[in-house]
């Protein structure tokens, strides 16, 4: 097996809280607690699961936009986290983000041409006239003209302003990205286009991405892997055709069986999740679904379960949760 493009070991983000008149450290959110993973050349980690469970946080962990609090992180076998500032920033040509909302990350007072040329001007590559030429392969690439050089981002539609993202990432041939919620803003027509963008792209220049999202129907379709993320902690990890066949974790199931299916013929099982997410500043003892599950047992509120592979070794499916324990492989 070849080795992996980026491998996350225990990666940590907490956030301190402070108050009181020193500002003390009180607490801290634990918005990210010891989450692992490996993402392959050219493939698609989908990354899911409800509002605030630390999914984006995540992201930006991984590209250093936030500092870990502990963990590793290695780009094509390189530590991450060890790299002082200057290396820091020529490692960020090969790790890029495309935002959430297309319009807050694209600056107001600068025209687009200027938006898509900024990394470029930054890590001083090629000359002006080469710089020009790349912005417009860029635009070309994403499926807008070389005129909208000279227009502002508030000219645009959601769907042409997440092209410009996209393009922006794209300036510098980076090999990873990260696509937090890309598509999560736009109409459901504008979403199959963008999407269809990044897959071309992933085909075309072997990109590797991190697709960040709440949408379980888009992660099925952008995917080859899948992480399912509850409380800052993945709780199921499998490849994207195992883990929709057959879910194992009951908050896996219970997202799922929350797909409405359009057929009024068929009847699906539904899995009501009780209550809220609890508070990462105060997360539940044991399993951090316990107190919401519908399957807890006395277990589960005493001891934090342990990643198993309930799939093989040649399609492995890691799972938490108790009702597969560890033992038993």
């Amino acid at each position: 097996m070849s080795e992996p493009l980026l491998k996350v070991v225990n990666l940590k983000k907490h956030f301190p809280v402070r108050g009181g008149l020193f500002s003390r450290v009180l607490a801290s959110v634990k918005a990210v607690d010891g989450v692992s993973f490996e993402l392959g050349k050219q493939r698609t980690l989908g990354l899911v699961g409800e509002s605030g469970c630390g999914k984006s946080t995540l992201g930006r962990a991984v590209l250093r936009l936030h500092e870990p609090t502990s963990g590793e992180i290695y780009l094509n076998g390189e530590d991450i986290i060890a790299l002082d500032r200057d290396a820091l920033k020529k490692r960020r040509r090969d790790m890029q983000i495309i935002y959430q909302d297309p319009f807050a990350s694209l600056s107001p007072r600068r025209l687009i041409g200027q938006t898509i040329q900024e990394p470029l001007d930054v890590h001083n590559i090629g000359t002006v006239a080469e710089r020009r030429k790349r912005v417009e392969e860029l635009l070309e690439i994403v499926g807008l003209r070389k005129h909208v050089l000279s227009r502002y981002p508030h000219e645009f539609s959601g769907g042409q302003r997440q092209r410009i993202g996209i393009a922006r990432a794209l300036a510098l041939n980076p090999s990873f990205i990260v696509a937090d919620e890309p598509v999560s803003a736009l109409d459901v027509s504008v979403q199959s286009q963008v999407l269809n963008v990044i897959s071309r792209l992933q085909s075309e220049y072997g990109i590797s991405f991190l697709f960040i999202s709440h949408d379980l129907a888009v992660i099925q379709h952008v995917s080859d892997d899948v992480g399912v993320m509850y409380l800052g902690q993945l709780v199921e990890y499998s490849d994207s055709a195992g883990l929709y066949r057959n879910p194992k974790h009951p908050y896996t199931r219970g997202l799922m069986a929350a797909i409405p299916v359009p057929d009024p013929k068929k009847r699906t099982r539904r899995i009501l999740l009780k209550g809220d997410i609890p508070s990462p500043m105060n997360p539940p003892s044991g399993c951090p679904f316990h107190t919401r599950c519908t399957e807890a047992m006395p277990q589960c509120s005493q001891e934090i379960p342990k990643s198993v592979n309930v799939g093989s070794a040649e399609k492995p499916h890691h799972v938490s949760c108790h009702l597969f324990p560890a033992d038993n492989k």
